[in-house]
Order: C-alpha cells, then structure tokens, then sequence
C-alpha cells in the first residue's frame, strides 16, 4: 500500500468510526491546520493553533521508545541519563530485545514468539533522555498495592497457573484483542504499532491508536461522566482545555484480573480506576504527554509517566487483531489436546 493511499483509508477509517460526532456541523468550521512552530521576539517557541483557537494537535505521533517503564532500583531518583550513560544502557537494551539470538534452550527461544523483523519498539529513548517513564514517585517505581489488591493478584495468579486455557477468559486481555497497552488510559509504548491519529474538532478530540485500531472520541466542556454502570474497556474519558494543555479525565474502565497494562506492567486496577492524562503541544514535532494513575484501592499512592510523543510521517496501518487471531485457536486447541493426552495414558495406566 502506497503512503497515499494509506493515509486515505486511515483518515477515512477514522472519520467513519467517529462519524456520529467528528461529521457534525461543528466539522465544517475545521480546517487543515498550519504544524508549523513560530519563535517570538524573546526566542519563545509558539506553537499553532486549529481555526476555533485550540492549541493544535493534530496528526500522527509516535510514541516509540527504549525509556524502560520503571527506573532500575540501582539509580535511585536519578531523573535523566547523561549521553555516555544513555548509550551504554541502549547498548545493553538492545542486545536484551534483539529476539534473533540463539542464547537459550528451545522452549524459550519459541515462547519469544517473532523474530526481530516484526518489532518496532524504536531504538533511541526518549527526547527527555530520563530513566524511566515513571517520573512520580520519585524514585521512578510504581507504588505497592495495597493488601487486599495484592491478596486479589496472588489469588488470580494462582488461580491462572492451574487453569491457563480453559476458555479464552483466561488468557490476557491482549491475546483476546480486547485492550492494549498502546490504546489506553493511560497510554504505554509496546512491541510495535506506537503510532496514533490525532484529529480535533471544537467540541471533541479523536484519537486513533494503530495497535487494537480503536478510537477514543472525547467530548470537550462539562458533560458529565456515564454512570458507573457503564464501563467499557477504555473507560469514559472527558476533556477541557488548560492553556495549551489538553486534560482529559478518565473513569469508568472496564477491569478483570488480568493487567490493564499489556504487557508493560502486570499490574490490577478495579472500579475506582481514575486516569488524569495530560497532552502538551511544546514544539512543532512534539507533544509532552503525562498520565497519573489513580487507583486507592489497589496502589497505594497515585503514580505518573512522562512520555515524548514525535511527530512522524509514517502512516498508520490497520491492526485487524480478531481477523488474525488464529493464536487463540491454538492456545485453546493446545489444551485441549494435553487434557485429551492425559487422558488417555491414565485409561491405560
């Protein structure tokens, strides 16, 4: 598929998928806008801004990186990596990722899935150069969960390493193409598809996540919330504008006793589940993005990340997860035919 072309689909899947909203008269006050940064007369970077006066977020960002999600405990609150240490721990991460060794038994070399070629995780940290995405607590860790969510995880655990395949119930939610770390709240980089589609309209921001290839539509202004019986996967998200910040605030996220986190942080959440994002346009190739996890009754204080979002030119391709999922089939099949082998050698023995 061509770059046009590719960027025709993914723009007109967007729009299609949104269309109750981004297809409203409020649509046609929009225009293409200028990403173009200005500098002032003190030197300050400006930038731009879409027709109804927002500040612009518009297009396709990247959040690809090697900044590891926790910070090694050996650093303590080192924020920042100086140059000589970031290329040393790059060094070190890469030959950690690269999935074409041959270093270990079979059995493990099959279970690391893809070989190299599939993966798309960047190969630089991010812009800021820190330690960890993590950036609150301080020491760049994710809080401890609180006993009784961590009596939960322990239990569920146990519970999944007796009965891993049962029915697709048990497995992750990734594996049953439900959610993402990529889609979110909050948003984490993973293996490949980092890739996101921002478009705006004076009363609603779209954004498309190329992994799950699902769009979050979020209302602009005071509407409230859905009430708490209504929970979806990506949660209810609302949105309002401080400054020339986008915070959009999110509840309502659908849980089980599988990671909300993908495969970042196998980590629980519950019903009071409540995600504070925070989409900064700070030059024309960026947006700063922060997102505090609220959780008090599984963390025990809230926790923050920092991630740099770099524009890009690449276009987004659709991730068809169910259309492809013949590894649910023989994860399932799988046990089914343990179970059946089993089976049969107790009959004879």
């Amino acid at each position: 598929m061509t770059t046009k072309w590719a960027r025709i689909v993914v723009r007109s899947a967007l729009l299609f998928g949104a269309a109750v909203v981004l297809l409203s008269p409020a649509l046609a006050q929009t225009s293409p806008s200028n990403a173009k940064a200005k500098t002032s007369s003190t030197g300050a970077v400006q930038t731009s801004r879409v027709p109804q006066g927002q500040p612009d977020l518009e297009g396709v960002w990247s959040i690809a990186s090697l900044t590891p999600l926790q910070r090694d405990p050996e650093l303590g609150e080192k924020q920042f990596f100086t140059p000589e240490e970031a290329a040393a721990y790059l060094k070190k991460r890469s030959q950690e990722l690269d999935f074409d060794r041959r270093d270990v038994p079979p059995d493990e070399d099959t279970a690391r899935a893809y070989n190299q070629s599939w993966y798309d995780r960047g190969t630089k940290l991010g812009r800021n150069m820190r330690t960890s995405l993590v950036i609150d607590p301080p020491d760049g860790r994710i809080p401890p969960m609180t006993p009784e969510a961590k009596r939960r995880f322990e239990n569920a655990h146990a519970y999944f390493a007796a009965h891993p395949a049962d029915g697709p119930e048990d497995r992750t939610l990734g594996e049953r193409c439900l959610n993402f770390s990529q889609e979110g709240p909050p948003l984490l980089p993973g293996g490949y598809n980092n890739n996101y589609q921002i478009v705006q309209t004076p009363n609603y921001v779209a954004i498309l996540a190329e992994m799950g290839n699902k769009t979050r539509i979020i209302p602009l202004g005071g509407r409230p919330h859905l009430p708490q019986s209504v929970s979806q996967w990506n949660g209810d998200s609302r949105g309002h504008w401080e400054g020339k910040t986008l915070v959009v605030d999110t509840t309502n996220v659908r849980f089980n006793d599988k990671s909300h986190f993908g495969v970042n942080y196998d980590g629980l959440t519950d019903q009071n589940l409540r995600v504070t994002e925070r989409f900064t346009r700070t030059d024309a190739d960026t947006i700063t993005y922060q997102a505090t996890v609220n959780d008090p009754t599984v963390y025990t204080k809230p926790w923050t990340i920092e991630i740099v979002m770099s524009k890009t030119e690449d276009p987004l391709f659709e991730y068809a997860c169910h259309e492809g999922n013949y590894g649910m089939f023989g994860i399932l099949g799988g046990a089914r035919a343990d179970e059946k082998k089993a089976a049969e050698q107790g009959h004879h023995q």
